[in-house]
Formats: structure tokens, sequence, C-alpha cells
């Protein structure tokens, strides 16, 4: 029985490689196919160009005509041509990994589909050989068992019966196993990615995404999908997926108009290159900070790093104005600021020239409380100024037409003698007075600065008593943009994602809401790893009543797939309830080193990195509490070992090793990490936890007594 199951096992995996075989040459050919067109586009472009410009060389009309339609038509097909080259090119290598076979139970039709990257419909085929996972029905894949299941497409729900699920380690255009699995993704595909350096393990993540999380990636595009996550959970997998996911299924209305918020450039730039290798170029990719200095006229801001030190060193007058401006008294301050503004900043007077009234200060006052009452007081104010504009207007050309009447009056009265005489005079006057009527309206107008509104960047320093700004700041800022200048975002967003969400206020999210205008979100973060100080509730685990017209969805993931279950038990000390799940993924057992002084500090960490060399490891992070530890482990290391220090958050996260304050290295993997903890300055627990979560291998922990 065990002989036969072996034959029939090395059958199904032969017929596999002709399989493989098969869809690589007509990856092969696609290649060639698409490679032609491409130099055909070119070279039609080039001709076509010579010939209109030398038939019409001297017809700009019929030039621009040219340029302005057959330029948009011919890049166009180049650029859909130029991005299924770029799939094709990385399907030739790994042209798959999945394989669903299952039975339409409407119709009694068998079909099986094979699950890639990207997709692969040949012209002359109506059915695709690779069909993308993104597609609906490549959800089936991702189901948690066989049987009884249904995908939606897009003329509704589709009840099929799964048969089997295959997945399969193809490397290099080469098979070199498969495994047939009735529940979620194969744990033998699970560990190989899991155990993989950080650098492979983001990009291989979609032949290992499990049931919950694809479930969260193909959400509907409208809404705000709320993921509460622990580490390791996959939140920005997931985040960055749904993205992949959207971006496929809703091209036409979400192509360039996708922003996502993460934490700080170093995090931004390690993320960078997910969605590339998902085949999406275009999205916007920022900071909350980045976001708001694009919009604000600031100059002067504290940076990250700085903000970060005073809340980890417990500065406790630096965290109660943090706990205040992020709490939701400090929104009613705001509100209320607001609101005294619209009652009382203008101060109405009567607009009077040449001796009449142009507009009353009663009717001005009603202009702005009543008719235009619904608009931002400065836009408001813009428009009851082009309203007093034009009473003025109105006023100077009655006076203009008594001038032009007095004029036309005295040149009647004269005789043609007396004209002869006094025509020039009687002319210069008239220009005169008008003249002199226009420098007194001139000189209205320029008294009107009652008018003219303060910046709402200096408004704003004036509220915060001309205190220096921190990131706390550009939030209120923001609402007062909003609130007093009717302020939008300056590109067109319709699906927002933030990542660390756990660290946004109740008015970020306001604001980034307001802004935009969105009526999709995808919020990631974990409450666990709220590092910054807070009063009450999380307000990324309250957003029904921060985003009431939209339908909030959450969902929580208590299971991690980044560490080791050695790694996750040491973690889970530091969390007092919903301890997190870990995959049963074994390794070594966390390493707790003592250490009495410098010299033996130094020693220690010397030994403990070049044994985490010796093991292969590609990434090594050294974290510590703050930066003044980070200096001081990295003046102890200079010159004994090759790393890079972050003490900014303009650098880049790569291989090798890396010394790193805690606090930038929220959301970051590395294949092995190194706590630093100082008896002396005890990190709490919420810090220890985040340092604990971001190895995937191996942890040290070096005390230093």
């Amino acid at each position: 029985m065990e002989f036969e199951l072996q034959v029939q096992k090395e059958l199904e995996k032969e017929m596999e490689k002709s399989k493989l075989a098969e869809v690589l040459d007509i990856i092969n050919s696609e290649i060639l196919i698409n490679e032609g067109r491409k130099k055909q586009i070119a070279e039609q472009i080039l001709y076509y160009r010579e010939k209109v410009l030398e038939e019409y060389r001297d017809d700009e009309d019929k030039v621009a005509e040219y340029f302005d339609h057959e330029r948009f038509v011919k890049e166009e097909s180049f650029k859909v041509i130029d991005r299924k080259l770029r799939e094709l090119n990385v399907l030739k290598e790994i042209p798959y990994f999945g394989r669903v076979d299952f039975k339409d139970v409407e119709y009694e039709d068998e079909d099986v589909i094979y699950i890639g990257r990207f997709g692969v419909t040949p012209e002359e085929n109506l059915e695709p050989v690779v069909v993308d996972w993104r597609s609906p029905v490549s959800a089936l894949f991702y189901t948690g068992r066989l049987g009884e299941s249904s995908y939606n497409a897009p003329m509704g729900n589709v009840p099929v019966d799964i048969l089997k699920k295959r997945q399969f380690i193809i490397k290099k255009r080469s098979l070199l196993g498969l495994f047939d699995s009735e529940m979620d993704v194969k744990d033998e595909i699970l560990q190989m990615v899991l155990s993989s350096n950080t650098n492979e393990k983001l990009k291989d993540i979609i032949m290992t995404i499990q049931q919950e999380q694809d479930d969260i990636i193909r959400q509907p595009k409208y809404g705000t999908v709320v993921v509460d996550g622990v580490a390791g959970s996959g939140k920005t997998t997931i985040a960055l997926h749904r993205v992949a996911y959207l971006l496929y299924n809703f091209r036409t209305s979400l192509q360039d108009k996708v922003l996502i918020l993460g934490p700080n450039n170093i995090f931004m730039e390690y993320i960078s290159q997910v969605l590339p290798s998902l085949g999406e170029v275009g999205v916007n990719q920022t900071t909350f900070t980045d976001f708001a200095l694009d919009l604000l006229d600031v100059d002067v801001i504290m940076g990250l790093k700085e903000y970060m030190e005073k809340i980890i060193n417990a500065d406790e007058v630096f965290i109660g104005t943090t706990l205040y401006k992020t709490s939701s008294k400090y929104i009613e301050e705001l509100d209320k600021y607001i609101n005294d503004l619209n009652q009382e900043y203008f101060k109405y007077k009567d607009i009077i020239l040449e001796g009449k009234v142009a507009i009353n200060k009663g009717e001005i006052e009603r202009l702005f409380n009543e008719s235009y009452k619904s608009m931002p007081l400065f836009r408001r104010n813009g428009k009851i100024k082009r309203i007093i504009f034009s009473r003025i207007k109105d006023v100077r050309d009655e006076k203009v037409r008594e001038i032009e009447k007095e004029y036309k009056d005295a040149i009647l009265s004269k005789t043609k003698e007396e004209l002869e005489l006094i025509e020039t005079q009687l002319k210069y006057n008239r220009k005169n007075k008008i003249r002199e009527l226009i420098k007194r309206i001139i000189e209205v107008k320029r008294n009107l600065t009652w008018l003219e509104p303060k910046g709402v960047e200096n408004l704003y320093n004036e509220f915060n008593n001309n205190e220096l700004l921190t990131i706390d700041d550009l939030a209120p800022m923001l609402y007062l943009k909003t609130n007093l200048e009717g302020m939008k975002y300056n590109k067109e967003v319709k699906h927002v994602v933030i990542d660390e969400a756990q660290d946004y206020s109740e008015l970020q999210f306001k604001v980034i809401k307001e802004l935009t205008g969105c009526s999709g979100f995808t919020i990631v973060g974990d409450r666990n790893q709220r590092i910054l100080p807070i009063e009450g509730e999380l307000a990324m685990t309250k957003l029904r009543t921060i985003f009431k017209e939209t339908e909030v969805m959450d969902f929580k993931l208590n299971k991690s797939y980044r560490s080791t279950a050695e790694i996750m038990k040491y973690a889970n000390k530091y969390l007092t309830e919903e301890k997190v799940i870990p995959l049963v993924r074994q390794g070594k057992e966390v390493d707790e080193i003592i250490t009495n002084n410098s010299s033996q500090l130094k020693e220690r960490l010397l030994v403990k990195i070049q044994e985490l060399k010796d093991s292969g490891y590609l990434s090594i992070g050294i974290i510590c509490k703050n930066l003044v530890e980070t200096l001081r482990i990295s003046a102890l290391l200079k010159g004994e070992t090759e790393f890079k220090v972050f003490q900014k958050e303009d650098m880049s996260f790569g291989e090798g090793v890396m010394l790193i304050p805690a606090y930038f290295a929220k959301g970051l993997e590395f294949d092995s990490a190194i706590i630093i903890q100082n008896e002396k300055d005890k990190v709490n627990d919420k810090l220890s936890y985040v340092m604990a979560t971001r190895a995937l291998h191996e942890l040290s922990v070096i005390i230093i007594k």
C-alpha cells in the first residue's frame, strides 16, 4: 500500500513537471510576442512622428493635434505591454505556487486552476493558464478546508465543491516539491517561508496567506477595515496585499489614488519594495508627519527622534503636554477656539466711500452669520470680501457717472468760442476727479485690514503660546485648516492605509478623513505596541464614533507568524491579557546573558554577534531603549566589528548588524536580535514587548547589572 502511494506520488510529480514545462513554454512565447509588440509600437511612434512633422511642417495646429492624440494612444499601449512584460519575466522563474481543483455546484463542471503572483491568458485562449492570486476565484486556494465553499465573482456568489488544494515549491523554473493540503496552507510550505530570511519573507507571503488574513484582504473597497493584530500577525503584509488586491480589481477608479501612511521613514523604506514586487507602482507612501507638513506652512518642528527620546526617558512635563494634545479635551478646546473665532474674529464696520455707505456693518454681519454661515470662516471671509468690493465698485461707477454728466453738462453749456478756450481744462478736471476718486477707493480698500485673516499657522501658534511645535501639533493645525479654510488634500485619494495605527490620536483620524474625503480605509495596529502615553481608549478601537458615516469592520488577530514559539513565549511575559498565540515553529530558547561591567558587555556582545553571523543570519538587530544607550553601545563596538547605527529616520534598513533605538525598530523584522536591558534604567513592559518581537529566529537578551 505504501509502495503504491509512493508510485502514485511520483506519477503526479512527473505530471506536474510536464504541466510546469508547458506553462513555461507559453510564458516564454508570450514574452517574445510582447517584446515584438513593444518594438513595433516604438518604431511606429518614430515613423509617424517623422512623417507628420514632414507633412505638416508649417501647420502648428496639425502638429499639436497629432502629438495630443497619437502620443496618448501609443504611450498607453506601451505602458500596458511594458507592465505585462515585467509580470511575465517574474513568472518565468516561478509561474505559480498553488493549484485548486473544484466543481461548480450549479453547472456540475469540474475545473482546475493554477495560481500565481500574476495571471497569464494567451490571446488565443479564453481561459487563463495561470490565475492571478488577487482574482475572485483564487480565494478558494486560501479557504480553510476542502468541500463546500464559494467565491464572489462579478456576477454574484458562486457555490463550489473544492476537491483538491495543492501547493508547489518552484525555484528557478524547477519543481522541487508539492504538497496536497486539506486545511490551511500546508505546514511544510509555511515553515519553509517563515524560516527564510527577512528580505525573502516579505516577497513570498502570497503563497502562505492564511484564511483569516485572506478574508481581510478581500473585504469590499468601501468602508473601514480595522485590524488589531499582535506582533507578527501579518498586519503590514495584509495592508499591502489588500492594496494590491484592490488595485487589481478596481484599477480604473483606484490607480494612483491610494495613500499609505506609516510610522517613520525607516519603516517606509523597509516596505517600499513590497508593492512593486506585486506589480503595483504609483502608490503614495509617506508618514503622517510628511503628509501634514506638505499642507502646512511650518518652518521648525521637533523631530521624531527628539520627541521619542523625551517619551522613552519619561520627561513628565512633556508627557503631560502630549497627553493633553492627544485627548478629547484638546479637541473640545480647539472647537471652542474655532467657535470664538467665528463669533468674534471680524469686527464689522460700515464701508463708506464718498460720504456714502457702500455696505453697512449690519448687512456684513448678516452675510457672515446667516447667508454664508455654512462656509468655513476664512472662505466665508473671501466670499464676503468680493461682495464688499462689488459694492464699492457700484459706488465708484455711480460717482464716475456723476463726473461724466458734470463734464457733459459743462460742454453743453458753453459756446463754441468758450469751448475752444476751456475744453482742455474741462477734460483735465474730469480726468483728475476720476484719478482722485480711484485714489480714495484704493485707500478705502487698504483700510479693510480687519477683513484680512491671519494665517492658520499663526493663529495656532498664538493658541499654543508660541511653544516649539511637535508632531502632536500637526493634527490640531490641520484641524484648524479644515475648519477655517475648508482645506482639502492636494491629490485625489480614494483609499487610505494607516499602519501602526495604535499610535494615532482621535484628531489624526478626523483630519485624515476630512482632508481626503475617503470612504475606504484599511487601518492596522497592535494595542500592545502603543508606547506613546494615552488616557482612556485607543482611538483605533473607537472608530465607529469617529467615522460615523462609513461601515467599520473590526478584525482581531492573535496568532503570530513571525517569531519562533520560544521568542513569543518570552514576549508574552510582558502582556497582562490576550497573550500571543505563536505558530508552532520551534527554535532556540531565548538566551539571557548577565554582564556586570562595560568590558564584559563588549566581550559578550562581540561573541554573540559572531555566533549569529556564523549561523547565517543576514540581519542582526541590536535594540536599545533609547539613543543614549545606542550610542554607548556604538562606542563600545567601534573598530571591533562592522555595524550601522540608526540615529535618524532617513536611514535605510538592510543586511548586517544594525544598532537601533527601540522606537525606530517598530514594525521592522530582523533574522536575529539582541536586546540590551539595563537594570538601572528599566524598560516598561510595552516597549519590552516591542523589542522582544522583532526577531524572526533567534533572540538574546543582554542584561546589564
